[in-house]
């Protein structure tokens, strides 16, 4: 079985100033893409042929020349390797490009003409993907994460491995029913780590059951992009038609019944009175996740806006991770280890929801972490701010500690987040999310929507819907 191996990974928030270019997106070649997807190459009779996959970090729309230079070495391999028996993809399902709107569905739509019918297809998706009927269209099997915060991604991307070689091996495609559920959530209010999302997520597995089916997914959605698609949708896969349509109108019969259960994890308020009631608490470290300008859903990360709030109430003991700002990270390390800076930091990405900050600090520590991403510790007063050059989303420990920072040494940590990832969650004593501003504000009836496909909720709360028959 001839396989080719392929995707193209980002989560694109289309309000955002700060578009995604070559430098962004890191490349995935040969061997070291085959070692990706050894879930794939277990069997002697799979030859694996790997092309390019490409990811990002969650950011706003991608250059048109970067994802079109991206798809045309795709589709040059692509070509090269025909005949091939199967596509697996490896992709996010919420990819914006300048200019078009629904780039996935031009991805695998490329794609399908090159390999043609008769070619199996199989794709990966985070759950806060946005599907559309061409992907639909164009895919054989399509399968997505069941967690957020995601600990399922190797397990998702073999079962849509192994979804793709049993339908090569027994010779039957399954088939596949989509249904758009009318519902735009933010992610961080439909965890599933808490309801309903644990509990709407935990009927797959007895859904998949009772029904026969080979697989079904719930997808959220990704909420802050501005194209038809954006909605969540269920996908359900297996043999029988009729067994897969009505596995799918229930699943999207349950998520739609729940839609006004979703809510926070966390204690949601201002960016002061989160501050204030951060100040208070008594079981530390205490997290503030500032959701505005949260860089895992999108955010530009150049925000002060939270910044500014703990300097004005005299926090002690607090790290702020992590502006970006390669102007003053330069200005540090020109300065040195122990040196006292003025300088003026954030701001310069996201004009329209922020402005640079004059802060004096002394430079605490730098650090060559990767290439052109320098980090720098700047001590302002009672706050520990970490400066990066490029975009930097702080989701795990190993972060902290490359920068000689233990978590459990401050009272309070004020990070670029949403809900916080499973080994920061397992620290906090205490979590609070700020409703700060940015491009992914998670009130969305803040933002300018102009593409969506309505109605849709909650921007049109009174809406009645039915899942098609």
């Amino acid at each position: 079985m001839k396989i080719a191996i392929a995707g193209i990974s980002n989560e694109s928030c289309s309000f955002s100033p700060v578009l995604a270019g070559d430098d962004e997106f890191t490349i995935v070649r040969g061997q070291d893409l085959i070692n990706r997807c050894m879930f794939l190459t277990y069997e002697s009779a799979v030859e694996a042929i790997p092309l390019i996959w490409a990811r990002a970090t969650p950011g706003g729309a991608v250059r048109r020349e970067t994802y079109d230079a991206i798809k045309q070495e795709m589709l040059m391999g692509l070509t090269e390797a025909m005949p091939l028996d199967g596509v697996y993809l490896d992709m996010h399902g919420a990819l914006f490009v300048q200019g078009m709107e629904d780039a996935e569905g031009d991805w695998v739509t490329a794609i399908r003409d090159v390999v043609g019918e008769t070619c199996i297809i199989s794709a990966s998706y985070d759950l806060h993907g946005n599907v559309s009927q061409t992907v639909v269209n164009h895919l054989d099997c399509l399968t997505a994460y069941r967690t957020a915060p995601h600990v399922d991604i190797e397990e998702t991307r073999a079962r849509a491995g192994q979804l793709l070689l049993d339908a090569l091996r027994t010779g039957q495609t399954p088939y596949m029913e989509y249904i758009r559920v009318p519902v735009m959530l933010p992610g961080e209010m439909t965890a599933t780590t808490w309801e309903p999302g644990t509990s709407l997520y935990s009927q797959l597995p007895t859904i998949t059951h009772e029904h026969s089916l080979v697989d079904a997914s719930i997808l959220i959605g990704y909420a802050w992009a501005d194209e038809p698609r954006t909605s969540g949708s269920v996908i359900t896969i297996g043999h029988d038609k009729t067994s897969v349509k009505t596995a799918a109108r229930q699943l999207a019969q349950s998520y739609w019944d729940v839609r006004h259960q979703f809510r926070f994890g966390a204690p949601a308020n201002t960016i002061e009175a989160c501050i204030q009631q951060a100040q208070q608490a008594s079981k530390k470290p205490i997290f503030i996740s500032d959701s505005g300008d949260n860089i895992t859903g999108g955010g530009v990360g150049d925000l002060t806006i939270m910044l500014k709030a703990l300097l004005d109430a005299e926090v002690e003991n607090t790290l702020h991770p992590a502006i970006v700002d390669k102007q003053a990270v330069q200005t540090c390390i020109d300065a040195g280890i122990g040196a006292t800076v003025s300088l003026s930091v954030g701001g310069k990405l996201d004009t329209i929801h922020g402005s640079p900050l004059d802060v004096t600090g002394e430079v605490k520590g730098i650090f060559d972490i990767e290439t052109n991403n320098q980090h720098v510790l700047l001590k302002i007063a009672g706050v520990t701010l970490i400066l990066t050059e490029k975009r930097t989303a702080f989701t795990t420990v190993a972060q902290f500690d490359q920068l000689g920072l233990r978590l459990t040494d401050f009272d309070i940590i004020a990070i670029k987040l949403g809900y916080l990832f499973p080994e920061l969650a397992e620290i906090a004593g205490t979590e609070f999310l700020a409703l700060s501003p940015g491009v992914i504000d998670q009130d969305l009836t803040t933002l300018d929507y102009q593409r969506l496909t309505r109605p849709i909720f909650p921007l049109d709360p009174d809406m009645k819907w039915t899942p098609p028959s």
